[in-house]
C-alpha cells in the first residue's frame, strides 16, 4: 500500500509506514497510523506533524475496529488531515477500502469511495491499488 501511494504521489509526496503523526501538542496526541501519505519537503521532521500530512491509511484488523473506525478517525479530522482510509477485511475475505475526504468547515470525514479488491481513485491523487495483494 505504501509503495503504490508513494510511486502515485510523484515528487512531491512521500508515503511510508512507522511514521509517528503530531496531531496535537496540548495535550500531546501522537498515533501511529499504517500508512502516512507526507510532503516530500517534510521527510526529516521526527514525529511529523499533522499539517505535513495528506493521508492516512489504517488496516482495520478485529482488534483495532474501535481506533480504525471510530477513536483514530475523529482525531486525524480534529487535526485536520485531509484524507483518511481504512482497510478491512470482509467476512469472505474479500479487502474493501472506504476512503474520506474532509470536509474543513465541520473537520469531519465525508465517504468518498468504498473499494472492493481494487482501489481506483482520483483523491487526494490518482491511484490504483490492487488490495488483494495485501492479504
Amino acid at each position: 500500500m505504501a509503495n503504490a501511494l508513494d510511486l502515485a504521489g510523484g515528487p512531491d509526496w512521500n508515503a511510508d509506514v512507522a511514521v509517528e503523526v503530531r496531531l496535537t501538542d496540548a495535550p500531546l496526541t501522537i498515533r501511529r497510523p499504517d500508512v502516512v501519505v507526507y510532503r516530500a519537503d517534510a521527510l526529516d521532521a521526527t514525529p511529523m506533524h499533522a499539517e505535513h500530512v495528506l493521508c492516512v491509511v489504517e488496516l482495520v484488523s478485529r482488534g483495532s475496529q474501535a481506533t480504525g473506525r471510530i477513536v483514530g478517525v475523529h482525531r486525524y479530522a480534529q487535526a485536520g488531515i485531509g484524507h483518511y482510509w481504512r482497510v478491512e477485511w470482509s467476512a469472505t475475505g474479500i479487502p474493501i477500502a472506504c476512503t474520506y475526504v474532509l470536509d474543513p468547515a465541520s473537520k469531519v470525514y465525508r465517504e468518498h469511495a468504498v473499494c472492493a479488491g481494487v482501489v481506483h481513485v482520483t483523491e487526494p491523487f490518482p491511484v490504483t491499488i490492487n488490495l488483494t495483494q495485501l492479504t
